[in-house]
């Protein structure tokens, strides 16, 4: 007996197709989903109301289906509250602390990419066969856009970088700011360093004198484990499943290109050094303290540790050359995080300028709205045209991304907006073959 078939066009497939591409693109390894955490199970009841992933991974996802119209999301956070306590049998009434809190508006919009599932195939080959190939194509692409795009966000800019495996544009490309539905935010002050010799500088204008020799080195993690330790209101680490050293130990992840890891490496000493091996010795050993033995996906492949933070490597770099306009925060904007621009210092032939990101929780909302006509955030597609004989399909998926940036005050009580889970370093790095 013949299988069900679901004709091209209809609600049901438009319905299962749609839910199977969403679920699909969202369970599939990839470092957008890695660095996901699970949703909420019993406890948690606002965030499971929310649909809201676990706030301990840099990436929190929120599929709140709960508005059916609109383009914004809103996304809260109450901010540590401080002062002296009230001691023995003082007066406590009417003394409470002010919950101090900040909020961002995420937008969402539609997303929408069209594969053509063939000409004379359609006649050789059944419907399933032709959503098949297509399902395979467009959960490819998505997961592509969802990877490059959440880097784009966490990093403040896009970079230089081409190629057929890049799927967002250049900033130069007309639709470059819709694509990406919110504001690419350069790193705020105070989550920017930039490289110099063997110690770091602080904010984005230090890109205009980096030069060949300021290329990634292990004492520049160093460095910026000690900042994490001396800040007033720390990057909040992440936490991983069934890490069990998560709470003693508290671990933020790196992520590096492949050339600012052969940097390192290369800086070290090599692979035989004492000091590489225990780079990666501390990785294999935080990695085997998990819950049943379970790695998480962060600890596999080429990974290591240093100064509590995992470094791992990317293969998308947000790369500048020598002469390219970058846009960073002022030093003396800190309190409305005003924009300028910096041009990146000629270097010498072979080098260019590669960002690295030091991620703790929150660092990215993901958000998604209800598709419109659709009970899943992901609708799908399908038509015949040129007299029956070809398919063309469609995914959309109604989202946004948007880097957390809340207004945290200072010592002075003054409020700064601070890009809430992540910091960049920007290094030098030698493209020459055999660096």
């Amino acid at each position: 007996m013949a299988g069900t078939q679901i004709p091209v066009g209809s609600t049901l497939a438009r319905k299962v197709f749609g839910a199977a591409l969403f679920a699909n693109t969202q369970r599939q390894p990839s470092l957008s989903n890695n660095l996901t955490g699970p949703a909420p199970k019993q406890s948690g009841a606002e965030a499971k109301l929310k649909g809201q992933t676990s706030p301990d991974m840099p990436i929190v996802r929120v599929t709140d289906l709960s508005k059916s119209q609109g383009d914004m999301v809103s996304v809260d956070l109450i901010n540590q509250t401080g002062g002296k306590p009230i001691m023995g049998d003082r007066m406590a009434e009417g003394k409470g602390e002010r919950l101090d809190m900040s909020s961002m508006d995420i937008r969402i919009d539609l997303t929408t990419k069209v594969v053509d599932a063939g000409g004379k195939m359609t006649q050789q080959r059944t419907v399933h066969g032709l959503r098949g190939l297509a399902m395979a194509n467009l959960q490819g692409w998505f997961k592509r856009f969802h990877d490059q795009s959440s880097i784009v966000h966490m990093a403040g800019a896009r970079g230089n970088q081409v190629g057929t495996d890049w799927v967002v544009p250049l900033p130069t490309d007309p639709d470059y700011g819709e694509i990406m539905v919110n504001q690419i935010k350069a790193p705020t002050y105070n989550r920017h360093y930039v490289a110099d010799g063997s110690s770091l500088a602080q904010g984005g204008q230090a890109l205009a004198s980096i030069d060949s020799t300021d290329i990634f080195k292990l004492e520049h993690i160093d460095i910026l484990g000690a900042i994490i330790d001396d800040m007033e209101f720390k990057l909040q680490p992440i936490k991983l499943p069934g890490d069990q050293a998560a709470d003693d130990s508290p671990l933020y992840l790196l992520m590096v290109t492949n050339r600012q890891w052969q940097s390192v490496l290369t800086n070290a000493g090599g692979t035989g050094s004492l000091s590489w091996r225990t780079f990666l010795q501390n990785a294999w050993n935080r990695a085997s303290s998990f819950e049943g033995g379970k790695r998480h996906p962060l600890f596999t492949g080429e990974a290591g540790v240093w100064h509590n933070i995992l470094v791992r490597k990317t293969d998308r770099a947000i790369r500048f050359a020598g002469g390219d306009s970058v846009k960073y925060c002022t030093q003396a904007g800190q309190t409305t995080a005003a924009e300028s621009s910096v041009t990146v210092n000629s270097l010498s032939a072979g080098f260019q300028v590669d960002r690295a990101l030091l991620l703790g929780a929150q660092a990215l909302a993901h958000v998604y709205g209800k598709n419109q006509g659709s009970d899943t955030y992901a609708n799908w597609m399908e038509r015949r045209y040129n007299f029956e004989r070809n398919l063309e399909v469609a995914g959309e998926v109604m989202g946004g991304k948007a880097k957390l940036r809340f207004d945290v005050p200072d010592s002075h009580g003054n409020k700064i907006p601070t890009d809430h889970g992540v910091i960049v370093l920007d290094t030098a790095v030698n493209l020459n073959n055999g660096s």
